[in-house]
């Protein structure tokens, strides 16, 4: 909702400004300025990034409107299955969730929590490393710099989307320089002509500048800034995970180590304390 708010009050802005200052809608319709402006940041956008990125930027763009994937109920769920979890492994031991982690799709402990559940990259992320303690990986400072790397890898696949969509807003007020100097040439190819024409096709060139700006700063740049926002909160789903289990490895109570996984948290996605405890109170028996 936000996003769309926030273009319609670029587009409010910009061109109701300009009719109310005395502007004419149809002196900026220029069809080829408009072609060679985005025609040619579309074909620097195919060169500059590979497959993956190119066909995954429509469903980002997307993701873009709906929000970011976990609300504060599902890191709400992410920190009760935690607790849930490192209950059994405290007072079972870490073998009693072999079954859970080999097989999660048919885990009915992971099914309790269906976002949870149906999140595979989180599952995935979780039994990987509840594998690695059952088989005797102890070393928190050792897991710690892994999970970084597992978390890094995971949110660079998604800031290249990002980072594509930035570059192209920085070329695209470059380009527009193109679109206006390529109609100064026509300009002045026609200088013979009366000035009503001259003035109409210098008109005509500055529209690239305007266009090559307006699209890079009101539309491009914010909607990778709005996307780089959007995967740091959705990054914290695994930080969550990463702090508990390693206090969970460092041997503290199953409530403690869920409590460091809850702080780092951010405040808007945060829930209480008071929350927490209610959620875990109201668990089966592990």
């Amino acid at each position: 909702m936000f996003v769309i708010v926030g273009f319609g009050i670029v587009v409010f802005s910009v061109f109701g400004g300009y009719i109310l200052g005395g502007g004419h809608m149809g002196v900026l319709w220029m069809p080829f300025e408009f072609m060679i402006i985005l025609g040619s940041g579309a074909g620097g956008f195919f060169i500059a990034n590979p497959k993956s990125v190119v066909t995954h930027t429509g469903k980002e763009l997307g993701h873009l409107f709906k929000g970011p994937k976990y609300k504060k109920e599902d890191f709400l769920e992410i920190l009760t299955m935690m607790y849930q979890v490192f209950k059994i492994a405290k007072t079972k031991g870490l073998l009693a969730l072999e079954q859970h982690i080999e097989k999660p799709e048919d885990s009915p402990l992971f099914q309790q929590f269906p976002k949870f559940y149906g999140d595979h990259h989180a599952i995935a992320f979780l039994c990987t490393y509840l594998r690695l303690m059952s088989l005797g990986a102890d070393n928190p400072h050792e897991l710690v710099d892994l999970m970084d790397e597992d978390i890094e890898t995971m949110h660079h696949e998604h800031q290249r989307i990002a980072d594509a969509i930035q570059a192209v807003a920085d070329a695209v007020p470059a380009l527009g320089i193109v679109a206006a100097v390529l109609g100064v040439i026509h300009t002045m190819g026609s200088i013979t002509e009366p000035p009503e024409v001259l003035g109409k096709l210098i008109g005509g060139a500055l529209v690239g500048t305007f266009t090559g700006i307006l699209v890079a700063y009101g539309f491009l740049a914010p909607i990778a800034s709005g996307l780089k926002g959007i995967y740091h909160a959705e990054g914290k789903y695994y930080q969550a995970m990463k702090t508990g289990l390693i206090a969970h490895l460092s041997g503290y109570a199953p409530a403690i180590s869920v409590e460091y996984a809850r702080n780092v948290l951010e405040p808007e996605y945060r829930p209480s304390f008071a929350q927490v405890e209610e959620a875990t109170s109201a668990l089966p028996p592990a």
